[in-house]
């Protein structure tokens, strides 16, 4: 058995130490390489390892694209829909004007149309309420009822019984016509329309005559008899 030489052993762990520290300073060159520029092979042998840890950093710079774009994408949408919301609220607004002037214009229609049915009713209830004070009945009724005063209407009688005797279509070959033989007849349409049927509008303008020419039908009457005619 040989006995170890000492200072042979201590020269081998020395080139040992040495071999050692040159290849973990080979492996973190080529791993230096691979961090600094990925994919790009260099002139020695590539590792397993080396591989495996050039990968993370090109998925990391791979990555910064797409969300740059992301967030260029997003405010564009963000944008457009800020826009949308603007667009549907002045539609909105232009809607709710448009039924606000509709209303306006309904309600000033319906109110002309209550304007107007008040205005008929206040006719109608006019006409009924002439209707039932006019005077009715016979000729003499009816002018009793216009006179009012009692000895007038004698008076008024006495000329209207000769001129007429009461009939509201009595006709002269002259032209005179009606109750108080007005000349022509046509005069007492001041007094109505319906001056050639009506005893009532007859009355009305015959006593307005005799008022305006003689003061009153007494007074027609007085000048009637001393005259035969008023």
């Amino acid at each position: 058995m040989s006995v170890p030489n000492p200072e042979r052993h201590g020269r081998l762990s020395r080139l040992h130490k040495i071999s050692a520290a040159t290849g973990v300073a080979a492996v973190g060159v080529t791993a230096f390489a691979f961090t600094v520029v990925p994919g790009q092979k260099s002139s020695g042998s590539v590792t397993a390892g080396s591989e495996m840890a050039a990968k993370p950093v090109a998925l990391q710079t791979a990555a910064d694209g797409p969300a740059e774009q992301k967030a260029g994408i997003d405010a564009q949408t963000s944008a457009a829909d800020g826009r949308a919301r603007a667009d549907a609220k002045a539609e909105a607004r232009k809607k709710a004007e448009a039924r606000a002037k509709a209303r306006h214009e309904e309600a000033v229609k319906q109110a002309e149309r209550e304007r107007e049915r008040k205005q008929a009713a206040s006719r109608s209830a006019e006409r009924s309420k002439a209707a039932a004070s006019a005077p009715s009945g016979s000729p003499q009724q009816i002018a009793r009822q216009i006179i009012g005063d009692e000895s007038q209407f004698q008076c008024f009688s006495q000329i209207v019984e000769r001129e007429s005797g009461w009939d509201v279509h009595a006709q002269n070959p002259s032209g005179a016509y009606g109750l108080v033989q007005a000349l022509p007849g046509s005069k007492m349409s001041s007094a109505g329309p319906d001056w050639r049927n009506s005893a009532a509008t007859q009355v009305k303008w015959g006593l307005n005559y005799m008022k305006d020419r003689y003061g009153s039908p007494c007074g027609a009457w007085s000048f009637w008899q001393s005259n035969n005619w008023y």
